[in-house]
């Protein structure tokens, strides 16, 4: 029962690993498909949240027996409930890519925005993809005996967004309002992409320490 069990949990892991792969590889096409209005890299966000989805389903139905059917407790109860958790994450990643691809879209043949504020989201998508690498790289660790460092919040991150939001908010501003709410919320989608990274080391740090994340440092 125990064997059945252990390679549940591994079956587990595997399924995690590869939706922050799929993750991670939403981000790297949602930047390029900002970065160069690209029409075939937003469609493809859109297949990879597919594929995302439907992994995470399968990710949580298999969670969800391992509770109901084995009663795990302690660590291995940790490693269950942080797995959930962490595909929740995950999968909103998944649609909050999407929703960027969707103004790339709603825009194409035209770029998202002006060449300035085009330039300032370049460097948010990699910061943003840099976060998504440090998540596939700590779920990676799940369910070993190492526990990685945190992943760390990154001002840059924060200062673009604001200068994103000064620069739409401009009396100035010649774009017309669709595109500064349009540019203002594919920012916060980044930033929220970001947030589910770093909540998904503070879970595996859960995972391996018994720390609740509302007893954890703040790491900045």
């Amino acid at each position: 029962m125990r064997t059945k069990f252990s390679s549940e949990l591994a079956a587990l892991t595997g399924e995690l690993a590869r939706l922050s792969e799929l993750a991670h590889e939403a981000t790297e096409r949602t930047a390029v498909a900002v970065a160069e209005a690209n029409l075939t890299a937003a469609y493809e966000v859109f297949a990879i949240d597919e594929q995302l989805q439907s992994l995470h389903g399968a990710c949580e139905n298999r969670a969800v027996l391992l509770l109901a059917l084995e009663a795990p407790v302690a660590r291995d109860l940790r490693h269950v409930v942080s797995a959930m958790q962490i595909a929740d994450d995950l999968s909103r990643m998944g649609w909050l890519t999407s929703r960027i691809a969707d103004s790339v879209v709603h825009r194409y043949p035209e770029p998202v925005a002006p060449p300035d504020i085009l330039a300032l989201l370049g460097r948010i998508g990699q910061i943003a993809v840099d976060f998504a690498a440090s998540a596939t790289r700590v779920i990676a660790a799940h369910g070993s005996s190492t526990d990685p460092d945190p992943i760390v919040g990154d001002d840059r991150l924060s200062e673009l967004q604001h200068q994103v939001l000064q620069m739409v908010s401009d009396p100035a501003w010649a774009h017309g309002s669709a595109m500064a709410v349009d540019l203002a919320l594919l920012v916060h989608h980044y930033e929220r992409c970001a947030d589910h990274c770093v909540r998904i080391g503070r879970l595996i740090r859960f995972y391996h320490t018994g720390i609740p994340l509302s007893a954890q440092p703040q790491e900045n």
